[in-house]
């Protein structure tokens, strides 16, 4: 059975354009190599020699030079992008089609003593050591993508997310698994999402990586020496993956996805130094001449403090992609003007977070008038709402920005965040308390201000049962797992009175949306009261003042 997945994962390369025919036997013989097999057997050749290139699209570009993209010949002959070879369906999911390929591959390597341990971190390992077969050289994939982008940037984007699901570096196949649904809220709609994609650790694997020499090569899973990394155990392999180099306000960064893409065309842009965040002056001007780049995508970055930050601060990165987030369709709701600004529209967005909105065709002008913002809220205290720039020479307050193009105009989301904490809300003032834990406690980051709410694997069963109990009036709070939910169900049934089958989905993931609303207003430096509103005045006042 080996020979046939061998054959059937050189097609899979050939289907998706990760190789040419001519790399065919090649690219078999290197997986021989690494599965310490002989000979390709006659039926597994034969299978591989079989397939059958498409026509070449009208640019003249074969599927293979394309980057899996579909060609003109493709789309005449009403084949999917992913399926050009005799007997694979066109409505088939290539990435179904490559877990099955590799599950068995590594089924194969474990019996004969080439995989350690027959859990997911070392099967990982191993499976991405077989991909990076089929992966082109850094410079020949970054040379296509430039190629690609002096047709389009959206082209460019395409053929490399494309490119990088194909390698298996984005694994299609558990980024299905994660659990999402839309939550209609004041807010407009909110995306929800179970992450199940990433694996949990195995206690043998947390164990062994425990135990193994220790090193600090790459510096964070950020690093440009990920690329082609071969991994251990207690770092990812990265043989399949490969980063585009880019050049932002004059200094080298580099261009990938993420592997546990949250929303479409989740990307990642990082710093070719392994320097820490910090939101800048430069900051702004980064933001702003990617997306002069890349019009067609958002991007931002994380607040550089802990608690509102990211979760690696080490790293100087912003996140974007191809996706417009609740929070760039909400409206603003109240018109500002700042001193000396007055060309530029800006105004307080209608959000559970406090953001201040900039609109202008210079950009110039915009990164001048965030900077001003941003060294005011630096230094800005207002006691009266609990707003402290400072604590005993600690800092508190910073911004996470969003840049975006609308039309030929550049716009700037500023969300002000403070990272306080007191010994009420030791996990932060500005960050779900305690009676939201039961959904939401782990950080808000920029993903989540955007209105995506990111919530632990856990949830998954936990609401499972929870329906289930809710169905039948069981008192949940003498269950152990689901204790944590009881105050929450009780304000469900006075709410609703009683819960039936047919509408106990719907109730659960309503519901569920509005406690990431309240998520957010929990962190929201200005609440959505008279006085919050008042206050957040006081602080636009302050920047005139200072102007």
């Amino acid at each position: 059975m080996i020979q046939e997945y061998i054959a059937k994962l050189v097609r899979y390369g050939l289907d998706t354009g990760l190789i040419a025919k001519e790399d065919a036997i090649y690219t078999a013989n290197s997986l021989l190599a690494l599965l310490k097999i002989d000979a390709l057997d006659e039926a597994a050749e034969e299978s591989i020699l079989a397939w059958q290139p498409c026509a070449k699209d009208a640019a003249g570009w074969s599927c293979a030079d394309a980057a899996g993209l579909p060609c003109a010949g493709d789309v005449a002959a009403g084949r999917s992008a992913a399926g050009n070879s005799v007997g694979q369906s066109e409505t088939e999911d290539p990435g179904a089609q490559l877990e099955e390929i590799l599950g068995a591959i590594c089924d194969y390597a474990y019996g004969q003593g080439l995989i350690e341990e027959n859990t997911v971190a070392y099967r990982d390992l191993f499976d991405t050591k077989v991909m990076g077969l089929f992966v082109d050289r850094p410079s020949h994939v970054a040379r296509r993508f430039w190629e690609l982008y002096r047709e389009s940037p959206k082209r460019a984007t395409d053929a490399y997310y494309k490119f990088s699901q194909d390698t298996d570096y984005i694994r299609r196949y558990r980024i299905a698994r994660d659990r999402k649904w839309i939550a209609a809220t004041e807010y407009g709609d909110l995306d929800i999402t179970i992450n199940l994609s990433k694996p949990e650790k195995d206690p043998r694997a947390i164990a062994a990586a425990r135990s193994a020499k220790q090193t600090a090569y790459p510096k964070c899973q950020l690093c440009m020496e990920n690329e082609g990394y071969a991994g251990r155990i207690d770092h990812p392999a990265r043989e399949n993956h490969r980063i585009i180099p880019l050049t932002i306000n004059g200094s080298s960064w580099f261009l990938q996805y993420s592997p546990y893409v949250y929303y479409n065309e989740h990307c990642i842009v990082f710093n070719s130094q392994h320097i820490p965040m910090k939101i800048e002056r430069a900051t702004f001007a980064k933001l702003l001449d990617f997306v002069a780049q890349f019009p067609h995508y958002f991007v931002g970055s994380n607040a550089d403090l802990p608690i509102v930050g990211g979760s690696i601060l080490s790293h100087d990165h912003f996140q974007g992609g191809c996706y417009e987030f609740a929070m760039a369709k909400a409206p603003v709701e109240k018109t500002l003007t700042f001193a000396g600004f007055e060309d530029v529209a800006a105004g307080i967005v209608k959000w559970p977070m406090s953001v201040i909105r900039l609109d202008s065709a210079d950009r110039e002008r915009l990164i001048a008038l965030a900077d001003r913002i941003l060294l005011a809220w630096r230094g800005y205290t207002d006691e009266a709402v609990f707003i402290y720039a400072e604590t005993d020479g600690e800092p508190h307050n910073t911004i996470t920005p969003i840049a975006r193009m609308r039309g030929d105009k550049f716009e700037l989301d500023l969300v002000l965040r403070n990272n306080i904490t007191t010994a009420e809300h030791p996990l932060g003032v500005y960050h779900p308390h305690a009676e939201l834990h039961h959904i939401k406690k782990e950080n808000i980051g920029l993903i989540e201000v955007m209105g995506l709410a990111v919530l632990p694997a856990r949830l998954k069963d936990e609401l499972e049962q929870l329906k289930a109990a809710m169905l039948e009036g069981r008192d949940v709070s003498k269950d152990e797992l689901l204790s944590k939910h009881a105050p929450w169900v009780e304000e469900l049934r006075q709410k609703y009175g009683s819960f039936c089958a047919d509408t106990i989905d719907k109730v659960v993931q309503d519901e569920v949306g509005l406690v990431f609303g309240k998520v957010l207003e929990h962190a929201g430096v200005f609440k959505r009261t008279p006085e919050g509103q008042e206050a957040f005045g006081r602080f636009v006042r302050s920047v005139n003042e200072k102007g």
